[in-house]
């Protein structure tokens, strides 16, 4: 499978009110977007501006199979959004745009330190995406996530350049209080 990555500009306001839309974003919050909210962050910059890109994910058929969001680029700690239509999940072209994303990022913006997301626990699909890709679970959120009648934990995840620079995983340390006795702890 063939995917090309196409930046989005304002012009395309229609286009990406029309696909925003058109489907159903479970896992994301305002998961059901209307036109006017939609036009209203183009208006705002919040799709293009110096500190956010946007990028259409396309299949070599022209289809829009998903939309990739690059935010916080003047940090060196970048976030993204990454949103695939319902029929094209479960296809392998998440995990490609995380690939391409993270080598964009990092080739890109040399000031880039870390790439970091946040998910809902429950998005198993995304979450493998995640390791598959290099990225290490730093952060559970608990009950942080507002979904429409539930709140759901979250997960932060994010790859270093170091370790995608030399292809390895980092993993955080957990236990850096060690064998600190709980006077101890208390004495702060």
């Amino acid at each position: 499978m063939k995917i090309d990555y196409l930046e989005f500009t304002p012009a395309d306001v229609q286009t990406l009110a029309g696909w925003l839309t058109s489907d159903t974003f479970p896992f994301h919050s305002g998961p059901n977007l209307t036109r006017e909210i939609v036009v209203e962050r183009v208006e705002n910059g919040a799709y293009s501006n110096e500190r956010t890109r946007t990028f259409w994910i396309m299949l070599d058929d022209g289809t829009r199979a998903g939309l990739v969001q690059l935010r916080d680029l003047g940090d060196s700690t970048p976030m993204f959004d990454l949103r695939l239509r319902t029929e094209m999940r479960g296809r392998g072209i998440g995990t490609l745009a995380l690939q391409w994303l993270t080598e964009f990022l990092f080739t890109t913006y040399p000031a880039v330190e870390r790439i970091e997301a946040t998910t809902r626990q429950d998005n198993y699909a995304m979450r493998g995406v995640f390791r598959r890709c290099g990225y290490v679970k730093e952060a559970h959120y608990r009950l942080a996530w507002h979904g429409i009648d539930h709140r759901y934990d979250a997960m932060g995840y994010a790859i270093l350049r170091e370790d995608w620079e030399h292809k390895t995983v980092t993993l955080p340390e957990w236990n850096d209080l060690g064998e600190l006795s709980p006077e101890q702890l208390d004495r702060s």
